[in-house]
């Protein structure tokens, strides 16, 4: 069964302390969602984390986790995913170390693939969230080609962005049917052209709720399904008004194109 998940970044001024993230997850579900995922929270025990999702109907879907502490401790990784019962560990991008050029790519992948075997043996999976300085061009390949060229699809799978997909030019339904076997989880989220507040200026890219926006989510849903696509993430780093309403907005919206 298809899942919606809310991706916790898009409230992370709502989840800095243990009671405000109780509150958030009760308004969470009550928007309908049955599941998150966990990003950029406060310093809450894990084992509270768990609580809270259990008390609120919510399952964690998957979260982000930084790559220092998957290099320097991935024990502790594992620990906390076998207590929140959840399989699919990610990361929200490449450190900036890496990003400068093809070898630095390069590098990251290799190391990408030595967290993910280290995880798969543990039986999670590991996925990279792209965004859009991935399409940074190499001779014929861009970053992203690039990276999932050199990493071993058993081991590190992906989470598309589709905001940042189109952010960079690329074709958001076209790199979800590249990613066939190899996605769990992806991030939904729309792109809009909001007026210049400075006349003669051009439009701007702004992100919006799913189905508020310009992109292909008819395209892109049947993408998804196509390939067995897990759960589907709503996030939206950047919101107009109320975050909570922009993930009702999305979720309502989702709902409408059939997802559940």
């Amino acid at each position: 069964m298809t899942q919606i998940a809310a991706q916790l970044f898009t409230i992370r001024d709502f989840t800095q302390t243990r009671e405000d993230f109780a509150a958030s997850m009760a308004r969470i579900r009550a928007i309908g969602y049955r599941a998150v995922q966990i990003s950029t929270i406060g310093d809450i025990a894990d084992a509270d984390v768990k609580r809270i999702v259990d008390d609120n109907g919510l399952t964690i879907c998957n979260t982000h986790v930084a790559v220092d502490l998957l290099q320097s401790d991935p024990d502790a990784v594992i620990e906390q995913y076998a207590l929140w019962d959840c399989r699919h560990v990610a990361i929200g991008g490449m450190p900036l170390a890496y990003r400068d050029s093809e070898d630095g790519f390069r590098r990251f992948a290799e190391i990408a693939n030595g967290i993910g075997e280290t995880l798969a043996a543990a039986g999670l999976t590991f996925s990279y969230h792209n965004h859009s300085f991935e399409f940074v061009r190499f001779g014929a390949r861009s970053g992203l080609e690039l990276f999932f060229d050199e990493t071993d699809n058993r081991y590190v799978q992906a989470e598309l962005d589709t905001y940042w997909l189109q952010h960079g030019g690329a074709d958001p339904v076209a790199w979800i049917k590249r990613m066939q076997g190899r996605m769990p989880v992806v991030h939904l989220k729309d792109m809009v052209m909001l007026p210049s507040p400075d006349e003669g200026e051009r439009p701007q890219q702004a992100m919006a709720e799913v189905g508020a926006g310009n992109m292909n989510f008819k395209g892109i849903l049947q993408a998804c399904q196509r390939i067995g696509v897990e759960w589907y993430a709503v996030e939206q780093d950047f919101c107009q008004g109320d975050p909570f309403d922009s993930l009702a907005i999305s979720y309502q919206n989702l709902r409408a194109m059939g997802l559940s």
